[in-house]
């Protein structure tokens, strides 16, 4: 698949363009130095190009990303009928001063603002103010897209000979 086709998914089915508009924690998948699987819990938020993330640039993801930059995301719902948008590709990377948020990484605010609120967000980034002299802004390019909608399609493993994930 390439990054067109796959942006393309993202963009055509109002289904997968209601998820990725929405705050929802996905689920980012990466391997650790020793080859076992680490997940964590991420804010996200869809450009048209590419999933963008923050992380503080200590984090222990960060870490090895620069190593093991390929990576799965999956967003999804947490009622019934499921629905589950998975995402493969490769991400890169940038630190970006704190002072310069707004400007350079204007995501990440607004990332702040649609998980949080507005007072909650101002909380947040001021701690983080505090805390952290740069964050570091990690873009995850498309290059695999599979949508699971349960409520009009089941999975390959309910068809009579399966398909991969």
């Amino acid at each position: 698949m390439t990054h067109h086709d796959a942006r393309s998914i993202l963009e055509s089915d109002p289904a997968v363009t209601a998820l990725l508009a929405a705050p929802p924690v996905a689920q980012l998948a990466y391997t650790w130095h020793d080859g076992t699987p680490r997940v964590v819990p991420m804010w996200i938020f869809w450009n048209g190009e590419e999933i963008v993330m923050g992380a503080p640039p200590n984090s222990p993801k960060m870490r090895v990303l620069a190593d093991r930059p390929s990576v799965a995301l999956n967003v999804d719902t947490a009622t019934w009928p499921y629905q589950v948008l998975s995402i493969r590709g490769t991400v890169t990377f940038e630190e970006v001063p704190i002072d310069t948020l707004d400007e350079s990484f204007p995501e990440y605010p607004a990332m702040a603002r649609s998980y949080l609120g507005e007072a909650g967000s101002e909380q947040f980034l001021a701690a983080q103010r505090q805390t952290f002299g740069h964050w570091t802004r990690i873009r995850l390019k498309p290059e695999s897209v599979r949508f699971l909608n349960f409520q009009t399609i089941f999975p390959s493993a309910w068809t009579p000979n399966g398909a991969d994930a």
